[in-house]
């Protein structure tokens, strides 16, 4: 699958397309196919490696392969098998690691059915 990856610190131009590892499901989890995705400040230092303690999270002294992305709206495409209230072809929203990618996987409580008022663009924001 394909997914926006950094491997430095910087401005947008550290960010490339790869092909990545699509996750695997586990037993309660939820793979979605990503639709939409949006960033929020968390994303931008994420990034930038500052304040330095993002960089504890994200990779050090540099990212290695690191996906960025937290919010994203999609529809299911597989469940594991403790997974109660999804099931595929669900339109969800909700937040998770790595969401700028074709595919994200998070367990079930990371999720919620999308608002049908809403655009999948709308619930990702």
């Amino acid at each position: 699958m394909k997914a926006i990856v950094m491997n430095a610190y910087g401005g947008p131009d550290v960010l490339e397309l790869k092909e990545v590892d699509k996750p695997e499901v586990t037993e309660n989890d939820v793979l979605v196919g990503a639709h939409a995705a949006s960033l929020n400040a968390g994303d931008y230092f994420s990034m930038r490696g500052s304040p330095w303690l993002a960089r504890l999270d994200v990779g050090f002294p540099n990212p290695k392969d690191h996906i960025l992305g937290w919010d994203v709206a999609g529809q299911v495409e597989a469940v594991g098998e403790n997974v109660t209230r999804l099931q595929p072809g669900d339109k969800v929203y909700g937040s998770c690691e790595r969401a700028l990618a074709e595919f994200v996987c998070a367990p079930e409580g990371k999720f919620a059915l999308a608002p049908t008022n809403l655009t999948l663009e709308q619930a990702a924001a």
